[in-house]
């Protein structure tokens, strides 16, 4: 085979614009007018746009040398075992084969079209947010003006820290009132007991006292009256003792008290001092509301050698 020349060159090498050049046009290069690029037997390979159309059959393309000439065009078929198939068609021509991206989104096919489930909650979720976001701030601001106007009210309900309990009711009440004080000119005496004023000390109006108290029988008696409430109550006595530590029987409204009512040497006197023996002492008695009687005797196995000049009452138990 002897070289020949077939155009201005092989097509891989054809320069569309070669007319351009001195080179080109030596050769034989043209403006291109309906098809090649300027060369003498060009090939075109322009497309125009929407030619191909999918699911058409394609056309064949000309042979290279007949440019303009196309084939009649031909059904693909599908080619017997060991044989070629039939020219390319694109798969969605083919039945069975992938649908197109809009026929996916439509109801008929078998894509899952958009989460719309999942986009309502979320919708109705931010929106129930938003509303209990506005019901805490007006809630808020509420109760800030409930502040502020509180300040110039006078709350009508009661104070938990003023409310008495049933224990306190009591001792409230026995407090509120004056409890009674007796000297001992106003003491009933019994047994042998005597009124005197020659030993100094005595609290009582006239510095008058009970003596002679120490002989078996021998008592002081006080009706107290006004007793508010029943309840525990601290009885006080003012006396004087000496030497030994002395005692004697309380009894209220006649029942013995407790075991010994204690007259004890609390001021430390000498033996026979008693003017420098004047204390006070104490017991916690109950007592009834209204009317009781108090009493102060010597009995067998009491220590009485005592002067008493005063006897008072406070509620509740107290020492002073």
């Amino acid at each position: 085979m002897t070289p020949g020349n077939n155009g201005a060159s092989p097509p891989e090498d054809d320069d569309p614009f070669g007319y351009l050049y001195a080179d080109g046009q030596a050769n034989g290069a043209q403006p291109p007018s309906g098809g090649g690029y300027g060369y003498p037997n060009s090939v075109s390979r322009v497309r125009a746009v929407g030619e191909r159309q999918y699911g058409q059959p394609q056309q064949q393309t000309a042979q290279y040398g007949q440019y303009g000439q196309p084939q009649q065009p031909t059904v693909p078929q599908q080619g017997a075992y060991g044989q070629p198939n039939a020219p390319y068609g694109a798969p969605e021509s083919f039945p069975g084969g992938p649908g197109t991206g809009r026929q996916s989104a439509q109801g008929g096919g078998r894509g899952r079209g958009p989460n719309t489930k999942g986009l309502l909650i979320g919708a109705v979720a931010v929106v129930a947010a938003v509303v209990v976001g506005i019901a805490v701030a007006m809630a808020n601001g509420d109760s800030g003006n409930d502040d502020n106007a509180g300040s110039d009210q006078v709350s009508t309900s009661p104070s938990a820290s003023t409310s008495p309990s049933p224990s306190e009711s009591s001792t409230s009440d026995a407090s509120a009132a004056e409890l009674p004080t007796i000297d001992a000119k106003a003491l009933r005496l019994d047994g042998g007991a005597a009124l005197a004023s020659d030993v100094e000390g005595a609290q009582a109006d006239g510095g008058i006292y009970v003596g002679n108290l120490n002989q078996t029988g021998a008592s002081v008696t006080w009706t107290v009256n006004g007793i508010p409430s029943q309840g525990t109550y601290t009885l006080f006595a003012h006396f004087s003792a000496t030497g030994d530590d002395q005692s004697m029987t309380l009894s209220i409204n006649g029942k013995t008290f407790g075991s010994k009512f204690n007259l004890g040497n609390f001021a430390h006197a000498e033996d026979g001092d008693f003017a420098k023996g004047w204390t006070q002492t104490y017991s916690w008695p109950t007592l009834t509301k209204g009317t009781n009687t108090i009493s102060l005797s010597c009995q067998d196995g009491d220590k009485c050698n005592v002067l008493l000049d005063q006897l008072w009452l406070k509620a509740g138990q107290v020492k002073e």
